[in-house]
């Protein structure tokens, strides 16, 4: 890997962001959040789209759905759709975010979601759960959206693990995006 600046220090909140829209406390504001990435994303060297792309996606982990929207929806490509789909998710506009996920198609970040979210499920349990968002190896994104429409009726440890799969989802798309 490059010397990129690691940008997945933004993702290290108190707590993991949640599976709708927040906010939730200990998340830094919009204008602090832009002034730190900036220089970072300047001197990065990533193409435009790509900085942009991690810019919407740290704004996402804070909650600040609108500003990331705005971003992902410029856009017009798979990477664009993957973070718009995120963000409806949250929303939570599940319909939405499922069209913006066929819009995805087979996302190389995909397979890095997969056996990392195989790995976290596997290790609670094998419930389900992961069965149904880890499907021979491969990385369901309807699956997830699905679970999440579910979460507020689920237990607690269940929403954490979401929310955990969720952080595994951000970091992965966010490692694709930061290199050059």
């Amino acid at each position: 890997m490059s010397d990129q600046p690691d940008f997945t220090r933004f993702l290290a909140t108190a707590e993991l962001a949640d599976l709708g829209p927040g906010p939730r406390k200990g998340v830094q504001t919009l204008s602090a959040l832009q002034e730190q990435l900036k220089p970072l994303l300047e001197a990065s060297k990533l193409p435009l789209e790509h900085q942009e792309l991690v810019r919407s996606l740290v704004l996402l982990w804070h909650d600040h759905l609108d500003a990331a929207h705005t971003i992902a929806q410029s856009i017009d490509n798979a990477d664009g759709a993957f973070v718009h789909g995120i963000m409806h998710r949250r929303e939570p506009d599940f319909g939405n975010a499922a069209y913006w996920f066929r819009r995805v198609g087979q996302h190389p970040a995909f397979s890095a979601i997969a056996s990392q979210g195989a790995a976290l499920l596997n290790s609670v349990s094998k419930s389900e759960l992961a069965v149904n968002l880890v499907r021979d190896g491969t990385w369901d994104p309807f699956a997830f959206i699905n679970a999440c429409a579910s979460a507020p009726s689920a237990s607690e440890p269940a929403q954490r693990l979401l929310r955990q799969i969720q952080k595994v989802e951000f970091n992965a798309l966010l490692d694709l995006l930061a290199r050059d």
